[in-house]
């Protein structure tokens, strides 16, 4: 019997789970099974977004049959020809001659290729920048090369906001009843599968993932629809920033995996021992696998979390133990970098396995080993603590600053931060956190300490302040994707929670939470005057607390259109001309510029708006 779920008035869910599968790909275990998400709507035209692996092929042709209630199916867009999303194409295009096959040049071959070498009649080949009207909807195609195939593409619904984003944003996991990532626990339940499942298909194409999330950056999503996994509706931004961290290889955590290889249990004492004195030192949810009794992808995924790793292994036939080569070949395959790692070898006659890791190290990019390693014969010796100790110390020393509440302080060098750059604003009322992005942030005396902000009205944190007379300001640095403006900058605080998904949580003196990533310091300022100036409020306030968090440039205004913020793509020829916001890219359709303006997305005004030629 069909399961069709309705998501909107015209599209529908049409896919199906398979609890029963044991290794996805026929390598990574799937515990908790996979979904194949496949959409249908059912516009002027109808069009089916993806088919889906023949697993669960009855099930999918009933819904297709349900959904379309008799009408013909106009349209199948293809936009990855991987099996476990192509595995009843054929069978589709069988039952449904009538339809069209859209899809790209590279996919064009592809399905040549897995029909053996003949492609079908009906079919059209779409490009970058390409539109497709089905009555009241219309579909941009946007490029996705390798990620993670070559031919991957994405389809943007511009009339509704809605992202088709194949294989990106997807997560291992079937879907139980609750089709939406804010229906569930997608942190605790969700999370560490979405992890395992990007780091291991998609982690070695950093690049080309983030090719895509600029691309993204100038489309108005308001929803997701993946391969596989949930539907994202509701805090796209959270995920969104973990694509951003990922793809980036920048650590998500400050925290320490070890994976350690042991024989007869001497390694892995030598290892939990390390464990021990790092939760000592305050170091919190270190993380411990044994390399012969957990999949690699695992490790993976958890050496794409954390920003500290221990690699613990006896000797094996004068190499290093082969579970723990198999580990360390697979981070090389997926281009981990940026992390430390500290070694601790074990050998009773011929200890060689630290020296070979270290080689491993040496082929990954950024990677910082530190010295000295720990080598052990047979078993830990006396006097070996005291080595250990100084392990558990060096990991401890290069560590990032530890988010912890400062304390109330006033550093003069935070002052040099100050900039015309641009700040993230934060402030907290009645219970609730709040944020926004303000450019205008300076020092206007220096005894005592006072800083002046200016802020627009139409923000939820100025009301705040004006509630509370209190705030913080966070000095952005050039390291901030354009992902941190977007989800303290696009959207208003009175509808959305722009912590949510954050658990650091980490506040000041005043108990107002700050930002500690892609900021190099932080100010608390108590207000003692306002200044009404129409569109903007200006808060003059004595410095409360001010603390210099890193050392990394601020980032200008300038840097911001230079280096971070999407340039906003003209429209090709025949398409609608106007005004294109030069803060996001939101585009006013028009021949003349109201005066009055206000864009929708980041709230700038008409002067932030340039014609189109």
């Amino acid at each position: 019997m069909q399961s069709v779920r309705k998501l909107t008035d015209d599209l529908f869910y049409i896919g199906g789970s398979d609890r029963r599968i044991a290794l996805f790909e026929n390598v990574f275990p799937v515990p908790r099974g996979v979904s194949y998400n496949a959409y249908l709507l059912r516009d002027e035209k109808t069009a089916l977004f993806d088919t889906v692996d023949w697993s669960v092929a009855e099930l999918f042709f009933e819904n297709l049959e349900y959904a379309l209630d008799g009408r013909a199916l106009d349209y199948v867009v293809v936009s990855h020809m991987e099996p476990d999303h192509s595995g009843t194409l054929f069978e589709t295009l069988r039952r449904h001659p009538e339809a069209t096959v859209v899809c790209n040049a590279k996919t064009r071959a592809m399905i040549a290729q897995f029909a053996s070498g003949k492609a079908p009649e009906n079919m059209m080949i779409v490009a970058e920048g390409d539109t497709l009207t089905t009555g009241a909807h219309t579909f941009a195609f946007v490029m996705a090369p390798m990620v993670h195939w070559p031919e991957a593409m994405v389809v943007f619904d511009t009339t509704t906001g809605t992202l088709f984003s194949a294989d990106a944003f997807g997560t291992f996991g079937a879907l139980n009843g609750n089709l939406y990532a804010d229906e569930v626990d997608f942190e605790r339940d969700w999370l560490p599968d979405a992890r395992r499942y990007y780091t291991n298909i998609v982690g070695k194409y950093g690049t080309q993932v983030q090719a895509l999330l600029r691309k993204a950056a100038g489309l108005e999503i308001k929803m997701i629809c993946p391969l596989h996994g949930p539907i994202w509706r509701a805090n796209l931004n959270w995920f969104i920033d973990k694509y951003q961290k990922w793809s980036r290889y920048e650590p998500e955590e400050n925290a320490v995996v070890i994976a350690y290889a042991s024989v007869y249990g001497h390694t892995e004492n030598a290892a939990s021992i390390l464990a021990g004195k790092l939760a000592d030192a305050g170091v919190r949810n270190v993380a411990m696998y044994d390399v012969s009794a957990t999949h690699p992808s695992v490790i993976v995924a958890e050496a794409f979390r954390a920003s500290h790793l221990v690699f613990a292994s006896t000797t094996y036939n004068a190499g290093i133990f082969c579970n723990m080569e198999t580990v360390l070949h697979d981070l090389c395959a997926h281009n981990l970098q940026k992390r430390t790692v500290a070694i601790i070898e074990n050998g009773t006659w011929a200890p060689t396995a630290g020296g070979l890791i270290k080689g491993f190290c040496g082929m990954m990019r950024d990677m910082t080993v530190l010295e000295p390693s720990v080598t052990i014969r047979s078993a830990l010796a006396d006097g070996q603590d005291a080595e250990l100790s100084a392990m558990a110390d060096a990991i401890l020393a290069s560590m990032p600053r530890p988010k912890i509440v400062h304390e109330a302080k006033i550093e003069p060098n935070a002052f040099f931060k100050l900039t015309y750059g641009l700040f993230v604003l934060t402030a907290r009322a009645d219970g609730k956190d709040n944020g926004c992005i303000i450019n205008t942030a300076m020092q206007v005396a220096d005894s005592p300490k006072r800083i002046q902000i200016a802020v627009n009205k139409a923000n939820f944190t100025h009301d705040m302040i004006m509630k509370t007379g209190e705030f913080n300001i966070s000095i952005l640095s050039t390291s901030a994707p354009f992902s941190l403006f977007q989800r303290f900058g696009f959207h208003s605080g009175r509808d959305t929670d722009k912590f949510a998904g954050d658990t650091s949580d980490t506040r000041a003196d005043n108990g107002i939470r700050y930002i500690t990533e892609h900021t190099n310091a932080y100010m608390s300022g108590h207000v003692v005057h306002t200044e009404d100036l129409g569109t903007h409020t200006v808060f003059t306030a004595e410095v409360t607390q001010a603390v210099v968090l890193s050392a990394e440039p601020s980032v200008t205004y300038q840097y911001y259109f230079d280096r971070i913020k999407p340039k906003p793509q003209p429209p090709e020829e025949g398409k609608p001309k106007g005004y294109v916001c030069s803060i996001c890219g939101w585009v006013y359709e028009g021949d003349e510029l109201p005066p009055d303006l206000v864009c929708p997305l980041c709230k700038h005004g008409a002067e932030a708006f340039t014609k189109i030629e």
